[in-house]
Parts: C-alpha cells; sequence; structure tokens
C-alpha cells in the first residue's frame, strides 16, 4: 500500500473567509508511445493552458482571489515542464497552489526530477530507491502529477506524486510498458491557516483489494489527524483523464467517505471534494468508442445546505442517492471558477448557500471567455 507523507507548507489563507478554486476541464488528445501516453497536440495544448495562467497571473476581477488552480492527469507537455514552473515562480501570488497532471515519463526520469526536488520529496525517494533496488524497473513509465505550492514567502516548492493504479490501457505483459505503481501520498498541512489537502490521481482515489484500500487509508490518517490535533482533511483534490466519471465504484468510495455507519470518521466528516475532469473533447488513440469525457464535480457532506439547481452549465443534485450534496458540471472545455466551502453547522432557517459558481468560462475562438446567458453571473463576483 501507499504511504501517506506529512508536509507543512507556509500558506496564509484568509482566517474565517472561503478559498478560491479553478477547475480548468480541458481536453487531452493521447497517443501510445515507448513510455506510455503523450499528448498527440502539445503546442495547441500548451498556448491553451498557457492562457489560463496569463489569466491567473493578471488577476481581473475576482481571479486575483485565487488560491488554488486544478488541472486533469496527463494535462501539461513535458516539454513544458519547466516553463510551468517558471510562470508559477514568476508570475503567480503568493500562498497559490497549482496541481496538473504532465505527460508520462520513464521512472529514470521521474527520479531524476524527485532528485531535483529534493528537499520536498526526500521520502519519496527512499521509496523509489527501495523499487528501483529492488529490480529492473527504470524503463517503466510513470504517471505523474505535480502539486507546487508557492508559500507567503514567495518560495516555490514542488511536489511530485506517481499513480499508483493504472487504467486499462496502461497495463501490459511487457514489463517495460506496464506502469509504475506510485508509493506515496502527500497530506499537506498549511502554517498558520490549519487547512490540510491532499491530491491524487483518477483511480488512485477508488484503488483497492480484498485487504485495504487507498481511501480506507487516507480516512484512517485524517481521524488519527483529527484526535491528535482536532484537525480534519479539509480538501481532496481528485485529478482525472476518465471517460468514467460517474461509474458506480465512484459512487460506492464517496458514499463511504461520507457516510460510513459502521465507525465515526470525523477527520474526513468536512471533507470538501474536487474531481477535475477532462473535458468531452478528449481522445485516446486506439479506443474505437469514446464514452464521454467532461462531468468535474464538487462533493460535500450532505449536512452542508446545497439548494437543487438545473443550469446549462452546472446542476446539484446527491449523485444518485450517496450521503452527499454535489455540484456536478458540463462536458465541455470549460474553466469552473469556485469557491471551497468553510463548513459550518448552519442555523436551519438561513438561506446562506456554502458553495458558489463565481465564473464559468470556455474556449472561443482561441482564448477563454465568459459563458453569458441564463442565471449565469455575467461578472467575476464574490
Amino acid at each position: 500500500m501507499v504511504q501517506i507523507i506529512d508536509k507543512k507548507v507556509n500558506l496564509e489563507f484568509p482566517q474565517g473567509h472561503h478559498l478560491h478554486c479553478l477547475i480548468a476541464q480541458v481536453p487531452n488528445h493521447l497517443r501510445r508511445v515507448e513510455c506510455g501516453f503523450a499528448l498527440t497536440d502539445p503546442e495547441e495544448k500548451w498556448t491553451q493552458v498557457r492562457a489560463i495562467l496569463d489569466l491567473i497571473s493578471v488577476g481581473e476581477g475576482n481571479l486575483k482571489k485565487l488560491h488554488f488552480l486544478v488541472l486533469p492527469e496527463a494535462s501539461i507537455p513535458f516539454g513544458r515542464f519547466d516553463e510551468m514552473l517558471g510562470i508559477l515562480d514568476k508570475d503567480f501570488r503568493p500562498n497559490t497552489v497549482t496541481i496538473f497532471g504532465v505527460e508520462h515519463v520513464r521512472l529514470k526520469v521521474y527520479r531524476d526530477l524527485l532528485e531535483r526536488f529534493r528537499e520536498d520529496n526526500l521520502e519519496a525517494i527512499e521509496l523509489v530507491d527501495r523499487d528501483i533496488d529492488s529490480g529492473d524497473i527504470l524503463e517503466m513509465p510513470v504517471n505523474w502529477c505535480c502539486i507546487v505550492v508557492k508559500e507567503a514567502s514567495g518560495k516555490l516548492r514542488v511536489f511530485l506524486e506517481a499513480k499508483s493504479h493504472p487504467f486499462h490501457g496502461e497495463e501490459f505483459l511487457d514489463k517495460y510498458h506496464d506502469l509504475y505503481r506510485g508509493r506515496h501520498f502527500y497530506l499537506f498541512r498549511s502554517r498558520p491557516s490549519c487547512f490540510n489537502f491532499m491530491a491524487l490521481i483518477c483511480l488512485d482515489y477508488i484503488y483497492r483489494d480484498l485487504y485495504a484500500s487507498n481511501i480506507k487509508q487516507i480516512i484512517d490518517y485524517a481521524d488519527r489527524l483529527f484526535f491528535s490535533t482536532k484537525q480534519g482533511l479539509d480538501a481532496l483534490f481528485v485529478i482525472q483523464c476518465n471517460p468514467k466519471p460517474e461509474h458506480r465504484a465512484y459512487f460506492d468510495v464517496i458514499s463511504g467517505f461520507y457516510g460510513e455507519y459502521l465507525e465515526d470518521t470525523p477527520g474526513v466528516r468536512e471533507t470538501v471534494s474536487v474531481f477535475a475532469n477532462s473535458s468531452d473533447e478528449t481522445s485516446l488513440e486506439g479506443l474505437v468508442s469514446q464514452a464521454p469525457y467532461g462531468n468535474s464535480f464538487v462533493v460535500m457532506n450532505k449536512q452542508y445546505k446545497l439548494g437543487k439547481i438545473q443550469h446549462p452549465e452546472f446542476v446539484t443534485d446527491n449523485f444518485n442517492g450517496a450521503p452527499v450534496c454535489r455540484l456536478r458540471f458540463g462536458t465541455g472545455t470549460r474553466l469552473y471558477y469556485i469557491n471551497l466551502p468553510l463548513y459550518h453547522e448552519l442555523d436551519p432557517r438561513t438561506s446562506r448557500i456554502p458553495l458558489k459558481v463565481h465564473v464559468v468560462m470556455g474556449w472561443i475562438d482561441g482564448k477563454w471567455a465568459k459563458i453569458q446567458g441564463g442565471e449565469m453571473v455575467t461578472a467575476v463576483t464574490g
């Protein structure tokens, strides 16, 4: 099983006020290569991503308040990785966290990257080296993500995670094509704001066997954190490139995460879960039928008050009967700018809604533009 590594980061989030998150539901066009999967259109994809980074750097309206930017699994060309870090370091504001997936690389490259950012990934290096010492695996592909934290001081910290569970396109009889399975997740504990969060890659959220599972391990860890510090897991970000974002397996795990009746789970009772998927324009080489991607969503405990809303760009529901409140987005190429609500035991007479959609943007004529019409907020407010 994977190991959860506790990391303290210096983030001065506003006390007593909700945080802001931008979910980038952008398309992935992937092709099979020797080391897993790569983007078929890296330059076009980088143009689209760079436009998102420029939006945040300029900070028009409420975007200057951004705290979390989330991009899908395998969405950043590896050739642009250093440029991405340079923009985050130079142009992003302090107290921001950027979570993004990168094209697959071989394990030897991933190990070199861990060494490059050794100060932040020392425990992960020990776990990877243990695997490397056990056999000839350096040529195996790695599906990985990066969590970049720009601290209150302006210092950039770079954390790397490898996906621990593959989808069917990432497993082969040939061991040099089979996916390397990551050994760690980070749990970030923000100081002085006392906001704790994690990031997972797609199926790592539901990965389980007869004896244990990733999600149960996270729940147990968060419970121990609660009983020792009275803090829990505030936010869980799951980045995906998933044609079945609402598969029954997700319903089962989400139901157990928020509605376990056999034991109390106070460490995750107030967790806000953000599932950030790629858009319906996504394509994967070799698959004849492409199921619909998209439908990023935000899940919260059923104790939150979230009214029933039907809008062309988003709806609210309980995920077909799960013990949750859910904000479910559409399938198109969009930027969803929302707040991460603070948990409060609300007076049942109040009309306050804890979750707000500040703005929705679409990729129109080579640039990001606000989606207008209906009940949609036409300006960045809040």
